[in-house]
């Protein structure tokens, strides 16, 4: 059996889920149907996982050349613009007077 795409798999998890959550499937059949969709998410989940590992991102160091560096997701986070718009903080009333 050929292996199931990603969009595929999901499509029919989110299938499994709506017939899942309308509730008219026979005790049985809801067993089966949560059964595929464990199978299914676990599928998905390390889909997503090869994925992850295979994104590279280009750097530019300080003399100017580039490098390629596997993704790091918390390499991500920290690298945040600084200057990104803050939330402005809301007036209260005293503030007001």
């Amino acid at each position: 059996m050929a292996e199931m795409k990603f969009e595929e798999a999901l499509k029919r998890l989110e299938k499994i889920v709506g017939e899942l959550e309308a509730g008219s499937l026979s005790l049985d059949d809801s067993l089966e149907r949560y059964e595929e969709g464990i199978r299914l998410s676990k599928m998905c989940s390390k889909k997503l996982e090869a994925a992850r590992k295979k994104v590279e991102i280009l750097l530019k160091s300080e003399d100017g050349s580039v490098e390629l560096k596997p993704f790091d997701e918390h390499m991500a986070e920290d690298a945040k613009p600084e200057d990104a718009p803050k939330k402005k903080r809301a007036k209260t009333e005293e503030g007001l007077f």
